[in-house]
């Protein structure tokens, strides 16, 4: 399977699949997902726990001995916690963004969904997401994951990945446009 995506190569492909097939096994997909969510959620909101995950500083034993407690606090146990352990164990907990997505690929590929990787200039309202979610569904005919980036580097607009299709309508795109069109008239 991961093969066959490129989304879902290199070592993060090789972890997420292995996840994903014990997770399938045991009949615990959704369950993997939503622990592997709320520890994404839990990254986005904690400077001390990126540094934890990104830092080379930090051994293999302190990161799944700290991880272990932020892991107890939030509650995620059983195979996500393993996992999550094990990557740090193993000196890869840097790439777990990257694990993350890719096991979410895996999963909506297993379940017939499409994922699409959106950048915004700020987070969308959930009427939005829930016209965007629509427009996608209404050009795959399967039910779309967004995997949402806010970037305000792109002013104002969207990026929106996918597969292979992407659609550019960010006013940074735009003014680029404009610049460059300007360049060559002048």
């Amino acid at each position: 399977m991961a093969s066959e995506d490129p989304s879902v190569s290199g070592v993060s492909g090789r972890y997420a699949t292995a996840l994903f097939e014990l997770a399938r096994d045991e009949k615990v997909v959704d369950a993997v997902k939503a622990d592997l969510d709320k520890f994404s959620a839990l990254l986005k909101d904690s400077p001390d726990l990126i540094r934890l995950v990104r830092s080379p500083v930090f051994g293999a034993e302190v990161q799944t001995k700290a991880l272990g407690a932020v892991l107890d606090k939030a509650g995620i146990t059983g195979i996500s916690a393993n996992f999550l352990k094990l990557l740090a164990a193993n000196r890869r907990l840097f790439a777990v963004a990257d694990v993350i997505r890719a096991y979410r690929t895996l999963v909506a590929k297993f379940k017939g969904e499409a994922t699409a990787d959106v950048t915004v200039a700020e987070n969308l309202s959930d009427k939005n997401l829930e016209a965007l979610k629509t427009a996608l569904k209404s050009v795959t005919g399967k039910d779309v994951t967004l995997n949402i980036n806010v970037d305000p580097a792109i002013i104002g607009g969207l990026v929106v990945k996918l597969g292979s299709r992407m659609v550019d309508s960010s006013i940074r795109t735009k003014l680029n446009s404009i610049k460059h069109a300007m360049k060559e008239a002048g």
